[in-house]
């Protein structure tokens, strides 16, 4: 029996398959269900037909369940198991699959007989250049995003020092291992050997997750720490751990697969799927399994042609890349906010949002002051009693203005500095300059992720509006909010839009000049300075940022971020204040930069610090933490809940207001 090919559900029913299901887990889990209609899949209760299936949790307690149906009614057995990339957290806590493993003969670990899986590997040709190109990108991804099976690890975990040898702990009679050729007895072999074959090296045992959660006994314990051998029972990230690794030993865990990636020939006392192909050093080996493939087919086979991967935001199945995407926003937000928060002194109508944004994990209290002991989130530059970890809007918003108190996609926490402020470092700073170190893989991102934000004509909030006529040629002026905070701290040159237009003519005085005021001035919500007809030709009012971008040769800007958003296009850039985007070679600048800012990054290496490594992304459909590529796509196809209309008279009232007690700011 094959499997039905990937449809969605309005696809032809001749081609969708029941199947029936004798385990809670399908019922409980609303995900799985969803990927297995996904899937093709009708799931039913009642007695299956010959012509049905019937749904087997890998070798679980209950599969037994599944498999005597099928004996008695002739109905195939379908073996559904979790994907190779799971989830942020532990199944038995609760986290909901962000992929599904569907075979039709056993368990991909199962080695008594092949599966579909090893089908796959030992028939495939894998001489699709463009698939075995994708592979070997996705294995840079992992590598470099550090996200696994449970991506609930801790980045900052302090990591032993290298040279280590790497034996690899699974939950006792975990069903991996007892129909992956192991027991309790090889485990101990495979610890006698890896000392042996390493004399005098470190020995560190890695306790599985399930072990530090609490929930499952493992192999090895304390009592097992003797001479060189050391338990690592701390969340150290797996892919940091392998590359401080001499040698890596394992029964069968997804570990060792893991360790391939990573560039290992791990030593393997089990039969686990990815054994007896030539990457591994087999104590136990497959007769069967005589094939030789290198690293990329081995991925290709196991990650992208046998798995079906979900898109929880879109409800539909995607990419193996959308779901590495979609875990490295999840595990950074569950790891940046594990402790939880105090928020100090944030507004009413603020606070919800931010409990959304950064509670997911563990609640954020809201505070008149600092608290001891948790981190103290500080909007913008607000005064701080102390060490304070500063949150501002990103640089992909809303669609709509901050000042109509309406709430943003995308928030950057900042524990060094604040961007606008240059002065002092920022976390932005440093992912600037160390992003000339970054991979190809995610350079590739960041041009993907420009292309699309320009392809769509996005900006920070999505405004619409035709710009007036413009002769080729033209300068644009970018107007500013009077008391914004970045004017305060990075404005050493000129203070105003005025100035600023006046500075400008003096550069370019033969230059037609177009001003764009900033849209909160133009929509009456904040304050701006007088600013005389004389001081341009053309005014841009109401008008969305690309409608002047296609005609003017240059852009000119004090601190704006739409000189950011110029470069992203390509257009010349000239500040002069000091936005975070100057001083790193990509811009004219007319005021002295940092002296520390010495990198010279790219154009793709400066929009993936502050476009993917700096905000943290929201999705305010799932209420779940995302990637840019999401957010960008609900701004584009406008998926965003619309404000109630007491936002609109709160932002009202703050401009009547203006420059006392701006609302969101």
């Amino acid at each position: 029996m094959s499997r039905p090919p990937r449809l969605s559900p309005a696809a032809d029913a001749t081609q969708r398959r029941r199947l029936f299901y004798f385990n809670g887990g399908f019922f409980r889990q609303s995900q799985l269900r969803r990927i297995l209609d996904l899937a093709g899949y009708d799931l039913s209760l009642g007695k299956p037909g010959a012509d049905d299936l019937v749904a087997v949790w890998g070798k679980s307690p209950t599969s037994h369940r599944g498999e005597a149906i099928s004996d008695l009614t002739g109905a195939t057995a379908l073996y559904v198991e979790d994907a190779p990339l799971r989830s942020v957290g532990l199944g038995r806590d609760g986290h909901q699959p962000l992929g599904l493993l569907v075979d039709s003969q056993r368990p991909h670990f199962d080695s008594s007989g092949p599966s579909d899986l090893e089908q796959i590997l030992a028939t495939s040709a894998f001489d699709d250049t463009a698939k075995l190109n994708r592979a070997r990108a996705a294995m840079e991804m992992l590598r470099y995003s550090g996200v696994t099976k449970y991506s609930s690890h801790q980045a900052d975990s302090e990591c032993p020092d290298p040279g280590y040898v790497l034996v690899v702990d699974q939950t006792r009679d975990d069903a991996s291992v007892r129909f992956g050729g192991g027991s309790v007895g090889l485990f101990r072999e495979m610890l006698v050997f890896a000392q042996e074959e390493h004399p005098g090296a470190r020995i560190l045992v890695k306790t599985h997750p399930e072990t530090l959660a609490g929930h499952r006994p493992g192999y090895f314990d304390e009592t097992h720490a003797t001479g060189r051998v050391e338990i690592l029972d701390t969340p150290v990230p797996p892919y940091v751990l392998l590359a401080g690794a001499r040698a890596v030993y394992t029964v069968s865990s997804g570990l060792g697969f893991e360790a391939i990636i990573a560039g290992h020939k791990p030593v393997v006392f089990g039969q686990p799927f990815y054994a007896g192909w030539g990457l591994t050093d087999d104590r136990t080996p497959l007769d069967r399994r005589q094939r030789n493939l290198t690293r990329a087919q081995l991925f290709a086979g196991a990650m992208i042609d046998y798995p079906f991967w979900y898109d929880p935001y879109r409800d539909r199945l995607c990419e193996l890349e959308d779901v590495i995407h979609t875990l490295q926003a999840q595990s950074r937000a569950a790891q940046e906010d594990a402790d939880g928060y105090a928020a100090i002194g944030m507004k009413l109508w603020k606070r919800k949002h931010l409990q959304e944004f950064f509670g997911k994990q563990s609640s954020v209290r809201f505070s008149r002051s600092a608290q001891p002991g948790i981190p103290n989130l500080i909007w913008g530059s607000a005064q701080s009693d102390g060490a304070a970890v500063r949150i501002e809007d990103g640089f992909l918003r809303s669609r709509g203005l901050g000042a109509d108190l309406i709430a943003p996609v995308s928030l950057v926490r900042d524990e060094v500095g604040l961007y606008y402020d240059p002065r002092n470092p920022s976390r932005l700073e440093h992912l600037i300059s160390e992003a000339l170190n970054l991979p190809d893989v995610a350079l590739a991102r960041a041009e993907s992720l420009r292309k699309a934000i320009v392809a769509a004509q996005a900006s920070k909030y999505m405004l619409e509006g035709d710009g007036p006529q413009i002769p080729d040629g033209a300068i644009l002026v970018a107007g500013q909010v009077e008391d914004d905070a970045s004017l305060r701290h990075a404005a050493p040159i000129v203070k105003t839009d005025a100035e600023l237009l006046t500075r400008v003519r003096l550069d370019y005085p033969d230059v037609p000049l177009v001003y764009k005021p900033h849209p909160d001035v133009e929509a009456g919500l904040r304050r701006a300075g007088a600013v005389p007809e004389s001081a341009y030709d053309i005014l841009a009012s109401g008008t969305a940022p690309d409608a002047v971008f296609g005609h003017v040769a240059r852009v000119c800007v004090n601190t704006s971020l739409l000189g950011f958003e110029a470069l992203l296009r390509g257009l010349p850039v000239s500040c002069y204040g000091i936005p975070f985007y100057a001083g790193w070679g990509l811009t004219t600048d007319h005021a002295q930069t940092p002296e520390r800012r010495t990198a010279k990054p790219n154009l793709d290496q400066l929009c993936h610090a502050a476009l993917i490594g700096y905000p943290r992304y929201f999705d305010p459909v799932t209420s779940l933490p995302c990637s840019p590529e999401i957010a960008l796509s609900r701004l584009v196809n406008d998926e965003i809940p619309r404000p109630g209309r007491g936002n609109r008279v709160l932002a009202k009232l703050q401009g009547v207001f203006a420059g006392l007690a701006p609302l969101w700011r």
